[in-house]
């Protein structure tokens, strides 16, 4: 498996469950270890650094589940995000990540188990920005949600993140949803990229839903590039 994004990026990681996606961003940000490989920040070898430094580094995580704290209030989940600021920057930075997210500061004073499925994973984006990070890997953001919240997380939420400059590496069991959104597409099948490529080229392909159900022979992942450039 070979995955690259950029700033301003938004790169879909999808496939059949079981494919082996969230062990791949688990990997990336040092819970399961790397036996092969490198992960690199930059030109910086990150590989099985600990969680703790890959965020002093610049790298968010949004988990699948556990993602906030539902007891305490959608403000003291932001100051748990922003655990390694100074309280005078705390307070900054809520303010900015308020910004961008708009729907977020009317809602501050609210217990996190009161909101609702798309306002808790607006919190859970928005706990882990609080340390401004560069990149943000997020494990099924819409997993749980009805089809139309998950369609407003991923265009409004996710596509913010990167229209401010976030390299945004998503996976995501909601192919179409995740293909509207992202600039590069990756189809993960039983721990192996079988295809990869701009979203609007995938889906013209005639082979894209068999390989996205993990049925068919395995094809090269740089198979469209060589297509584009003959």
């Amino acid at each position: 498996v070979s995955i690259a994004v950029g700033p301003a990026e938004i790169v879909a990681v999808i496939g059949p469950n079981g494919a082996g996606k969230s062990t791949l961003l688990k990997s990336l940000v040092g819970i399961l270890r790397v036996t092969g490989g490198r992960v690199l920040l930059g030109d910086q070898d990150v590989t099985n650094r600990p969680p703790e430094e890959l965020a002093r580094r610049g790298v968010g995580y949004v988990p699948q589940v556990n993602d906030i704290f539902e007891p305490l209030t959608v403000l003291e989940n932001l100051e748990m995000g922003g655990y390694l600021l100074g309280s005078g920057r705390v307070r900054k930075r809520v303010e900015e990540v308020g910004q961008v997210f708009p729907a977020l500061p009317p809602m501050l004073k609210r217990r996190a188990d009161k909101l609702s499925g798309g306002e808790r994973k607006m919190l859970a984006i928005a706990r882990v920005l609080m340390l401004d990070p560069q990149v943000l890997i997020l494990d099924e953001p819409t997993a749980n949600l009805s089809p139309k919240l998950a369609d407003s997380l991923l265009r409004e939420h996710v596509k913010r993140l990167a229209g401010v400059g976030k390299a945004v590496l998503l996976v995501e069991q909601r192919a179409r949803a995740a293909l509207d959104v992202a600039s590069w597409t990756s189809v993960l099948v039983s721990g192996t990229t079988r295809l990869e490529g701009r979203p609007q080229d995938l889906l013209q392909r005639e082979d894209f839903e068999e390989l996205f159900l993990g049925a068919g022979p395995a094809r090269p992942a740089r198979e469209l590039e060589e297509k584009e450039n003959e």
